[in-house]
């Protein structure tokens, strides 16, 4: 089998010849350590055997912000980034911690209506440029399954999140619905102009939403409200797509999501990721409490990578009957932090691969974006 095949083998239940499985690389810090400890990137990969995929990920602000620094001390670093808001982050490895926001670019109505008119032109040749077809066209391999991936700009809540601020966005909901329901309404009629671009020209195995929507122990908004304002665009879009052949959903929430699972079932997502076990998501609970409409991807446990060989081995050990059932590919449930060492990296990377059935083979990379 190829890794086409493999992916919608696995998504159907049906038989595989080994279950795909992922890789979800280290922080910037983890890298950095594991180069201390001996790690040659160009040359030790122990994801080599990962299944791939490719991706369009088509969808930021564009032409993006000037990254312009508005202040800068010793420790610290602020700046406009490519989205346009204002932040403030650590110099080392700022990149990976969580920055402080100081400013975002959506304050009023017309602050959203020019940044839409703006940055957000659907129109592929400006986007991409005027070889976007032939971009799409190579990336579209015929052994590898193809995503349209949102990236931070597909969602009803993440995307917003992105203009406004998670505070502002969560009072919105109450106190300007109208100017909330413009903005979402925005949103769905740029992925749908996108997709239909991407779509005359390329199939696509599966689009992604980005949502990041919830905290450790609840989302941030409530189901009740997700339903009545998310809803209703999740599913627009999602017909559109499932009219024009697409067949899979993926939304990419953080956080503790169960609460909301329902109502994105219920819009016709069919895969969520990444299930973050430190916020209490446990795939085979979901997997018990749902069945096997839902697919999964992500749930193992980052934590247990740095406890050793023992832990790791206990990990895969509690996931196999998910693994082998189906409707599942496996990867950590976000990136490699850097407490876990390359030793230990290497032990999980191999397990996985034994668990998941694979036989060590190539040395290519797992994916690749156009």
């Amino acid at each position: 089998m190829n890794e086409l095949e493999r992916f919608h083998a696995c998504m159907a239940y049906q038989e595989v010849d080994h279950a795909p499985f992922w890789n979800w690389g280290p922080w910037e810090e983890t890298a950095e350590r594991w180069k201390r400890e001996g790690h040659r990137p160009d040359v030790d990969q122990p994801d080599r055997e990962c299944d791939g995929y490719t991706a369009a990920a088509w969808f930021n602000p564009t032409p993006a912000f000037e990254r312009k620094i508005i202040a800068e001390d010793e420790n610290t670093i602020s700046y406009v980034t490519s989205e346009g808001s204002v932040i403030r982050e650590m110099k080392a490895f700022g990149g990976s911690s969580m920055p402080q926001f100081i400013r975002f670019p959506v304050e009023t109505r017309e602050d959203f209506r020019q940044y839409w008119r703006q940055r957000m032109n659907p129109d592929l040749t400006q986007r991409v440029g005027s070889n976007w077809k032939e971009r799409l066209q190579s990336a579209r391999r015929p052994d590898r399954p193809f995503f349209a991936w949102g990236n931070l700009w597909a969602g009803f809540f993440g995307p917003l999140r992105n203009l406004v601020g998670v505070e502002r966005l969560c009072e919105l909901f109450y106190d300007d619905p109208a100017f909330l329901e413009e903005m979402m309404d925005a949103d769905a009629d740029f992925t749908i102009a996108v997709m239909s671009q991407i779509l005359d020209v390329v199939a696509v195995d599966a689009f992604w939403f980005w949502e990041d929507m919830a905290y450790k122990t609840a989302p941030l908004v409530s189901p009740d409200l997700a339903r009545r304002y998310m809803f209703p665009r999740y599913r627009r879009v999602v017909d559109y797509l499932v009219g024009r052949g697409v067949k899979y959903f993926a939304l990419d929430s953080d956080g503790h999501i169960d609460p909301l699972i329902p109502v994105w079932m219920d819009a016709g997502i069919n895969i969520l990721f990444p299930f973050e076990a430190q916020a209490g998501m446990d795939v085979l609970a979901v997997r018990r409490k749902y069945g096997r409409t839902l697919r999964m991807f992500g749930g193992v446990d980052k934590r247990t990578l740095a406890k050793g060989p023992a832990a790791i081995d206990a990990e895969l050990a509690r996931l196999k009957p998910l693994i082998e059932e189906g409707g599942y590919i496996p990867h950590t449930d976000h990136m490699i932090p850097p407490d876990v060492s390359f030793q230990d990296y290497c032990h999980y990377m191999a397990r996985l691969q034994e668990t998941c059935g694979k036989r060590w083979s190539r040395p290519n990379l797992p994916i690749a974006c156009c």
